[in-house]
């Protein structure tokens, strides 16, 4: 949670290349888009069990999301196209070379974000979230938004950069 807090400061580049790193799985084992079961419906997520999100602003694989918007919304990010599990389908992902340089991972068209009020595996803080001019939503499998409310728990992040929906809880995997 840390990395990933501190990769939100800093220039653009810097924030870039720390974001790379949080996003990343570690280089050995490379990256990894999969799914999980979660009070949504199936998800993707990260190797780490990380939810990525899409964002509606976007309408074609090149993200409109910098600076202030990647500070809250880290791009998910890697070196090669990810390995996949769970029944994502490799030939739907694809890399697309973001503004700064890096490598954003795209699946079906949709480039992928973190959201860093998510401070752990499990979490879905940004769903339904609008911000930065448009509404963030997980993704199924297929790279399909998935369009509907995260369940409210009396518990609410910290630092979301905006107004957040109240806290999930964490799923298993």
């Amino acid at each position: 949670a840390a990395l990933t807090l501190a990769s939100c400061g800093g220039s653009s580049s810097s924030s870039t290349t720390a974001a790379r790193s949080a996003a990343a799985t570690p280089a050995s084992s490379g990256a990894l888009v999969r799914t999980a079961r979660t009070p949504l419906g199936t998800v993707l997520v990260d190797g780490s069990g990380r939810t990525l999100y899409a964002f509606a602003k976007d309408t074609g694989p090149t993200s409109t999301c910098v600076t202030g918007c990647a500070a809250n919304w880290p791009p998910f990010t890697a070196a090669a196209l990810p390995k996949t599990g769970g029944g994502v389908q490799a030939s739907a992902l694809s890399l697309v070379k973001r503004s700064d340089g890096a490598q954003q991972v795209v699946i079906s068209g949709h480039p992928l974000y973190f959201f860093k009020g998510d401070q752990s595996a499990g979490q879905l803080n940004g769903q339904g979230l609008d911000a930065f001019g448009a509404r963030w939503w997980v993704v199924s499998r297929s790279g399909s938004d998935v369009r509907t409310s995260a369940p409210a728990t009396t518990s609410s992040p910290s630092g979301s950069g905006g107004s957040a929906p109240a806290a999930t809880p964490g799923y298993g995997y």
